[in-house]
């Protein structure tokens, strides 16, 4: 005589955990807010992939002909111009200039701030957060929080002072003092991108319709269009 199979009783509330569960566990992969963890010790990055090895971000030269101008750069203590739009020049230390940074979730630059006014205009950093440290000078900086807050959260720094921007929120640094300014910032990307926010919105290629900047931004017409003409300066 076959056994009969007793079939445990789920509760309506064991079936919303188990479901809760199951959608957490699908959604984990997507939750890393930093680059890949890499999976040797160093993936310098090679453009030409007949020496390359490995695929982590960019093509990785073989770990055995790695040399140590692959995790080396000099020059981020000279001084650069400022005479641009804005008054100020971002100098970055990311994968581009030093390829032993791929695949180590990490980067760095040096921004310099003309006196009086010098602007490190609204932009962000979609893959990374960035921590800044004043060097030199008194800077103004801020971000704002994502909708609906839309929450400016600002603070003067002083030499030694250190702020932290979020992954992905607009952010700037203005130098309110009259003698030049000087920060690094460090990022978690190895390749942060930036995407300042003037440029995007007035300065696209191809132009974005003014119809659309202009409801968006309850501007007169005359207006965008004026300011899609300008040069739009990327400074970093």
């Amino acid at each position: 005589m076959a056994k009969s199979i007793k079939i445990p009783f789920i509760t309506m509330k064991t079936a919303h955990f188990i479901l809760v569960f199951c959608l957490l566990a699908l959604a984990s992969p997507f939750a890393y807010a930093s680059d890949p963890s890499p999976l040797q010790d160093f993936c310098v990055a090679i453009n030409d992939p007949k020496d390359a090895v490995f695929v982590n971000g960019k093509f990785c030269k073989d770990p055995k002909l790695a040399k140590a101008q692959d995790f080396y750069y000099s020059g981020l203590n000279i001084p650069r111009n400022t005479s641009n739009p804005v008054g100020s020049t971002v100098t970055p230390v990311n994968v581009a200039q030093i390829p032993g940074l791929n695949t180590l979730g990490i980067s760095l630059v040096r921004i310099d701030y003309a006196p009086n006014g010098g602007l490190n205009p609204p932009h962000t950093h979609p893959r990374a957060t960035e921590i800044l440290v004043v060097v030199e000078g008194t800077l103004y900086v801020g971000f704002v929080t994502s909708n609906t807050d839309n929450r400016l959260i600002t603070k003067v720094l002083y030499p030694g002072d250190v702020f932290v921007f979020p992954i992905g929120l607009i952010h700037f640094q203005f130098n309110v003092g009259k003698t030049n300014a000087v920060a690094f910032a460090a990022l978690s990307s190895q390749n942060p991108g930036v995407i300042t926010v003037a440029n995007a919105v007035f300065g696209s290629n191809p132009p974005i319709n003014p119809d659309v900047l202009v409801k968006a931004f309850q501007l007169d017409k005359n207006v965008v269009k004026n300011l899609q003409s300008k040069f739009w300066w990327a400074n970093n």
